[in-house]
């Protein structure tokens, strides 16, 4: 039976506290594309995905219209190109081309899936595609782009970590006329999930089925919101609040999730309950954490408050939905995150501290605009830290880092949109290029003697 509150409660939300569904994202299976004459896979890549995704956008629109709730971004993400072009001889940017066009055909706002996988070490075609992901992502405008590079299992790959330092640099470099955007759509990954459905980052795993959707919720103003109408809960009352709040988010991407999957006919997938921010003011990471009694992001207590949050979220989270996956958390990006911009800025948040918020809460060092003259071997020390903390605690940690080419710390950089704009962040000066320079694998650590 409906409930006037709670529709009129989730109304409220829509309109004045920026609940919406992030994203749906169709996850389309590329294995049987696979053919020795690169033209001919790229023909088949082309034809699979604007078969499957074709009604992807008109869907999310009528559900849009019909039920009111704003769908931000309609996504496709696919087998990671590195598995499928290694079957081929040519030139892997053919395939990121090919993608590019399948994306604005469906007229979707990015694909996912330039990927490699190379956490034990690289099979063949895994470096020639990394190797091609600057030019890829300067000659594309909607395909993005990942790299796994460390597993709990498998531990680390540090020569992958050594190679993903220089290409990020050389996408950075690529796209420098266009504030360095190339670097924005790579993200390097420990214990990549197979079914994100959020950006940068998403590709569809091998052991997914054919086709998906994938639904990303968000909701960082109505969490905030139901905290600060609770002004004197002690600080056990507002993770309960926070496990009600997230579990109302949550039913509204299942609701969007099953209607998706109905109507394009493919399975549903999961719903990631991930809090994703925006530049917007009012849907703010940062300002739920300050809203339980911090004076700035970036003090001391930021690290338990967004435990305490990134484990209320998926505990309410869990509740409604029966297919949660993804990254389901809290997501800290800098440069997305209005109150995080503001952090930065005052020199509250450091990148120290942001590492030691990943430990703790959804993916890793993402958004980050770092100088331009930031050595290749740091952002590669940088990654294998985060890649360190993702291995060791076995969670998703990733790196999404921008060498601003030409500017330095201080002087900030704007992308528009949903990836927004911020300050460029200190980097400790101290080089770390010996260690870099060393290669192999940092063993996986031991699961029988924890404690």
């Amino acid at each position: 039976m409906l409930n006037t509150g709670d529709i009129l409660e989730t109304i409220k939300m829509i309109q004045e506290e920026n609940l919406d569904i992030r994203t749906i994202t169709m996850g389309i299976s590329l294995l049987d594309c696979i053919d020795p004459d690169i033209d001919q896979a790229c023909d088949k890549v082309y034809k699979k995905i604007t078969q499957y995704a074709k009604n992807l956008v008109k869907v999310g629109e009528d559900i849009e219209k019909e039920y009111g709730i704003p769908i931000i971004n309609k996504r496709i993400s696919v087998t990671p190109i590195s598995i499928i072009s290694s079957a081929c001889k040519g030139n892997p940017i053919k395939f990121a081309l090919t993608l590019e066009k399948a994306a604005i055909d469906c007229n979707v706002n990015f694909i996912g899936g330039y990927s490699a996988l190379v956490q034990k070490g690289f099979s063949a075609g895994d470096e020639e595609l990394i190797r091609s992901i600057p030019e890829a992502l300067s000659k594309t405008e909607r395909v993005c782009s990942s790299v796994n590079v460390g597993s709990t299992k498998a531990g680390i790959n540090l020569d992958a970590c050594k190679l993903m330092g220089k290409i990020i640099r050389q996408t950075s470099e690529l796209t420098a006329d266009r504030n360095c955007l190339g670097s924005a759509k790579l993200v390097v990954f420990c214990n990549a999930p197979d079914d994100n459905p959020f950006m940068a980052g998403a590709f569809h795993g091998v052991g997914e089925e054919e086709c998906v959707i994938n639904v990303g919720v968000s909701g960082p103003g109505v969490v905030k919101s139901a905290i600060a109408r609770a002004k004197e809960a002690n600080i056990t009352e507002i993770a309960d609040i926070i496990k009600k709040t997230a579990f109302k988010i949550t039913r509204m991407g299942q609701l969007v999730g099953t209607e998706a999957s109905k109507r394009l006919g493919v399975p549903f997938g999961i719903v990631d309950l991930s809090l994703a921010p925006t530049p917007a003011v009012g849907d703010s990471v940062a300002h739920i954490l300050e809203e339980m009694g911090l004076e700035k992001c970036g003090t001391h207590g930021t690290t338990a408050t967004l435990a305490l949050l990134n484990d209320a979220v998926k505990k309410g989270g869990v509740m409604a939905s029966s297919k949660v996956g993804g990254l389901s958390g809290a997501f800290i990006p800098v440069t997305e995150d209005a109150g995080m911009i503001d952090a930065a800025r005052c020199q509250s948040l450091s990148l120290e501290k942001l590492e030691a918020m990943t430990a703790v809460c959804s993916v890793g060092l993402d958004m980050i605009v770092i100088p331009g003259e930031t050595p290749e071997e740091t952002i590669s020390a940088i990654i294998a830290d985060e890649a360190a903390i993702g291995m060791v605690n076995s969670k998703t940690t990733a790196v999404r880092v921008i060498p601003a080419i030409g500017k330095k710390e201080g002087e900030e950089l704007d992308f528009g949109g949903l990836l927004g704009h911020g300050p460029i962040m200190k980097v400790n000066s101290y080089s770390s290029a010996r260690f870099i320079n060393r290669g192999g694998q940092i063993p996986a650590p031991m699961q029988s003697l924890k404690n």
